[in-house]
């Protein structure tokens, strides 16, 4: 038992070494940008994306039962279109960039 405490007490240090001095580091708060910032950067466009892309699943999921046998269907014509649109959309924000 002593090899097992003794790596796991190499683990801690190690661990402590790394980890300790960046959480001590001071970061000053003006480049954190709070939430409600961000909120207020959203333009209408993107909050309509953001309820678009609630909204059409669950429209096509009450439409195609996906809990009785269109597993496959749903996944392909509900979810896998609203990642790549949002796919798109940050590829292109990038490239604004």
């Amino acid at each position: 038992m002593t090899g097992i405490s003794e790596i796991l007490v190499l683990v801690l240090l190690i661990a402590c070494i790394l980890i300790l001095p960046r959480l001590f580091k001071g970061e000053s708060s003006n480049k954190k940008i709070t939430t409600s910032t961000e909120i207020k950067k959203l333009t209408v466009i993107a909050r309509f994306g953001i309820v678009l892309s609630f909204i059409y699943p669950l429209v096509l999921a009450l439409l195609l039962k996906p809990w009785e046998k269109n597993n496959i269907l749903y996944i392909s014509v509900g979810i896998i279109p609203v990642f790549i649109i949002w796919a798109i959309v940050w590829i292109m924000a990038g490239r604004k960039k």
